[in-house]
């Protein structure tokens, strides 16, 4: 990891297309600005976290889940229609 130090106004470079400005200091935190190609995901890794967290938890579903959907989509189904034989030859 670099561990760079910079005032207010300073900017950090990555690569020829990303620019970091720090743009002003708050207590013990910083407020910065990130300039970047469209393309380029800009995350914080608390929110990817949180989502992450979030989906495990919708993916881990009740166990009688899947029978409760399957009893309302039966209920809304309509009855089959009666299958006629074949003709007799």
């Amino acid at each position: 990891m670099l561990v760079l130090t910079r005032k207010s106004g300073e900017q950090i470079l990555i690569g020829d297309d990303i620019v970091i400005t720090v743009l002003e200091g708050r207590g013990d935190g910083v407020r910065i600005g990130i300039d970047a190609p469209r393309g380029v995901k800009i995350q914080r890794q608390e929110v990817l976290r949180a989502v992450e967290e979030a989906n495990v938890a919708a993916a881990d579903a009740a166990p009688e889940a899947e029978q409760r959907i399957k009893a309302m989509l039966a209920a809304r189904r309509p009855p089959a229609a009666p299958v006629a034989p074949p003709p007799e030859s």
